[in-house]
């Protein structure tokens, strides 16, 4: 594939190693007759060292041989999390460290994750665009405070902190947007 084409999530090989892209930033230059560049963050999925590539837009890039597989979170304890494949019921497990970025999201039965397996181990985690989380803990909204754009630190039961409107209640269940970690809605 084009490097014009490698979307965010696109998991491609990198000398060697498959490597999942988690931002892309374009600069064109203004010189007449200069390449657009496209500078990749990525994180290599078997070392998980962040990793930055720069190409032009008509260098091609090889995209991974792996599969996702659609997984459900069984439990954690101090060092791994276990998930199941649901069509197989094969076990994997994570080391915590691994997947300490899409944690804070994760509830024992969550649905919609899915596992980048490489192989024949998991070497990451996909998971579905918006989480519903209870709130655990936040302060109380004071009366005649709706009507404001003001927010406030909730936390939720996972441990994330999120800013949520002053009307939010503690107890009540909200929708996370697991990429940029900001409240959407109630659940």
């Amino acid at each position: 594939m084009l490097a014009k084409d490698v979307k965010t999530g696109t998991v491609v090989v990198h000398e060697g190693n498959p490597c999942v892209i988690k931002g892309i930033t374009v600069s064109s230059p203004s010189a007449r007759g200069a390449a657009t560049l496209y500078k990749f963050r990525a994180r290599n999925l078997l070392t998980r060292n962040k990793v930055d590539i720069t190409m032009k837009g008509t260098d091609v890039m090889n995209e991974a041989d792996f599969s996702r597989r659609e997984v459900q979170m069984l439990y954690s304890d101090m060092t791994h999390l276990f998930l199941m494949d649901k069509e197989d019921f094969q076990q994997f497990e994570v080391p915590l460290d691994d997947v300490e970025e899409e944690l804070p999201y994760m509830t024992e039965g969550l649905e919609g994750i899915r596992a980048m397996i490489y192989n024949d181990a998991c070497v990451g985690l996909e998971l579905p665009t918006a989480v519903e989380l209870t709130i655990t803990q936040c302060d109380p909204g004071v009366k005649g405070n709706s009507a404001t754009s003001r927010s406030k630190p909730a936390t939720l039961e996972t441990g994330l902190i999120v800013q949520v409107p002053e009307y939010i209640k503690e107890g009540e269940r909200l929708k996370i947007d697991t990429r940029t970690g900001e409240f959407l809605a109630r659940a």
